[in-house]
């Protein structure tokens, strides 16, 4: 039973920990909620810092979740630029890390997100060198692109995957000169397959940027520690002013870890086990948004999902389902992106080697239709590109598992709703 003495501490102050706060508050918790935050701007959306706040179409405060003083309306007890380093779960306590303040809960909710993965490379101390996951670095990155686009410079990304593709696009919206290099054969291999990969890379070199596949960063080289230019494995050199690493996120799963949580292995995506509540090995830990690896029925797989929307939807279930409400956490895995004038959605999961066909729905060459990734006639994903009111009827045909004809899938003159049964 849930009562007004009891204490709610959500650890990570991202979108997911800030609509669980919102949660607990909507579902009418009276007790204490502890939101604490490693960051000193408060919580905030991340997907503008690759897009929007990036670009400067979009103004600071409108990355926020909420407004500054919603906190204090909601008697949420912030805690900005803290740290936790300790779980003791015999105590129930949290223990801060600046000070060794320790916090009691009742329930605990773990929602620490990701940390951009390093470039272990000789060069990486140099000024030039970036990465973006913060709000901070965002500020950083847009000083520089607006430099680079306005001394003709140079920037290399290490990465082709969404945020690496984001920014390129930015890039070259300011003006700078883009080279991508990718250990892959295409863009976004690992997510799209080659099908659908190769059209990014068009995109993109109709754009102006340029694209060294298969080979990985060895070095980047510099003089008054100022980048210089960045070597590859194969022995290639691209001049550069400045480089950014997007080769992937890791979970921050250390405090879990040291907890004794029960863990995922890396090899299988890492991060925290949690069951269908999102609840971890200790019945009063829960677990969303990055860190959590949940068993997804649908895919019949565990999943750690990394965008966006499963941090607007994770906290919020996780926030229920420490108030005792019965819940299964079954989204359909989605997200978005833009690059130049290209905006897409997509829906569901399906790495290489998981379909055998994709559908395509409209015209790929003029960059508006519909994919779909198929398995023995059913729909495992599917992404829109410059099609748009379409990602619940792609949703129900995801999760109806339905063996669909692919001619009816292809034709654009066949409602999607009448394919769902």
């Amino acid at each position: 039973m849930v009562d007004a003495d009891q204490t709610f501490v959500i650890v990570g102050g991202g979108l997911a920990g800030a609509k669980a706060a919102e949660t607990l508050r909507a579902e009418g918790f009276t007790g204490r909620v502890i939101l604490i935050c490693d960051e000193r701007d408060h919580p905030y959306e991340r997907p503008p810092l690759s897009k929007g706040y990036l670009l400067g179409k979009e103004e600071r405060d409108s990355v926020f979740v909420h407004e500054p003083a919603w906190y204090a309306r909601n008697d949420v007890e912030l805690h900005l630029g803290q740290t936790v380093d300790a779980i003791d779960r015999t105590a129930k306590t949290v223990r801060f890390g600046d000070d060794g303040t320790l916090v009691h809960y009742d329930k605990l909710l773990l929602v620490t997100g990701s940390e951009p993965r390093r470039l272990d490379i000789p060069g990486t101390d140099l000024a030039g060198v970036h990465h973006l996951r913060r709000l901070a670095h965002a500020e950083r990155l847009k000083h520089v692109l607006t430099a680079l686009g306005r001394d003709n410079g140079h920037l290399v990304i290490a990465g082709a995957g969404w945020i690496g593709l984001e920014v390129a696009a930015a890039a070259r919206e300011y003006g700078a000169e883009v080279t991508v290099v990718e250990h892959g054969p295409t863009p976004l291999h690992s997510v799209l397959g080659p099908e659908l990969g190769q059209l990014f890379a068009e995109l993109h070199r109709e754009h102006g940027v340029r694209f060294h596949f298969g080979a990985r960063l060895t070095e980047i080289t510099g003089q008054d520690g100022m980048v210089l230019a960045a070597r590859t494995d194969d022995g290639e050199e691209h001049p550069a002013h400045d480089v950014l690493a997007a080769i992937g996120a890791a979970p921050r799963t250390g405090l879990a870890e040291a907890a004794g949580l029960t863990m995922v292995d890396r090899a299988q995506g890492g991060g925290i086990a949690v069951d269908e509540q999102l609840r971890t090995s200790d019945p009063d830990i829960y677990a969303a948004g990055d860190v959590a690896a949940f068993h997804h029925a649908l895919f019949d797989t565990r999943l750690r999902v990394e965008h966006w929307a499963n941090a607007l939807n994770g906290g919020p279930a996780a926030a229920r389902a420490m108030l005792g409400r019965e819940l299964t956490y079954d989204r359909v895995p989605y997200f978005f992106s833009d690059q130049y004038d290209v905006g897409l959605e997509y829906s569901g999961w399906a790495p290489p080697g998981t379909y055998d066909q994709v559908v395509i729905r409209g015209d790929a060459g003029k960059r508006e239709f519909i994919a779909f990734w198929v398995k023995e006639g059913r729909v495992l994903a599917g992404m829109n590109v410059n099609v748009w009111d379409v990602t619940d009827p792609i949703q129900q045909l995801i999760r109806s598992r339905t063996q669909v004809d692919s001619e009816a899938l292809a034709d654009p003159h066949v409602p999607l709703d009448s394919l769902v049964p």
